[in-house]
């Protein structure tokens, strides 16, 4: 093994790992969290809406480990990060809410009212994290200026 590979290796692993400490490591890890406990009790109860949760969270989880491992400014640049996490995160707040509401009027057994409990809240917390990254987004905007260029008219 080379020394550079060998003296990389604790610096790549410190710098996937600091991600988790941040906010968006955090949001991201608890969506995938939120996403498995509903997909469990969905499974309980009935499988008709599992999918939403299978689906939200393997999405989470890939922006997890793209997000982690600074694939989104190194290797895979072509794709817009922030508006697709955006757009990830506010069809997944809607869709927890209609799915969710839809559990909850049908009353079913305990886990499909739980999965209909946690659904809403997994809705607010993927809202905020639509919220969150669009806030994101809107610091990063300049606005462009509009003094002409060649002195006053």
């Amino acid at each position: 093994m080379a020394d550079s590979e060998r003296y990389s290796a604790p610096r790549c692993w410190t710098a996937c790992t600091s991600y988790w400490r941040t906010r968006k490591g955090l949001l991201l890890f608890a969506e995938i969290l939120f996403c498995l406990v509903i997909l469990i009790c969905f499974s309980a109860s009935t499988s008709a809406y599992a999918t939403l949760s299978v689906i939200e969270m393997i999405l989470s989880a890939l922006l997890f480990l793209v997000y982690m491992c600074d694939w989104h400014t190194t290797k895979l640049q072509f794709i817009n990060w922030p508006w697709s996490d955006f757009f990830r995160a506010l069809i997944a707040a809607v869709l927890y809410v209609i799915t969710s509401i839809a559990v909850l009027v049908e009353r079913g057994g305990s886990s499909k009212i739980v999965a209909g409990v946690l659904g809403l809240m997994a809705a607010l917390l993927f809202g905020y994290d639509a919220y969150f990254t669009f806030s994101l987004r809107q610091q990063r905007h300049t606005a462009a200026p509009t003094d002409p260029t060649d002195g006053p008219v």
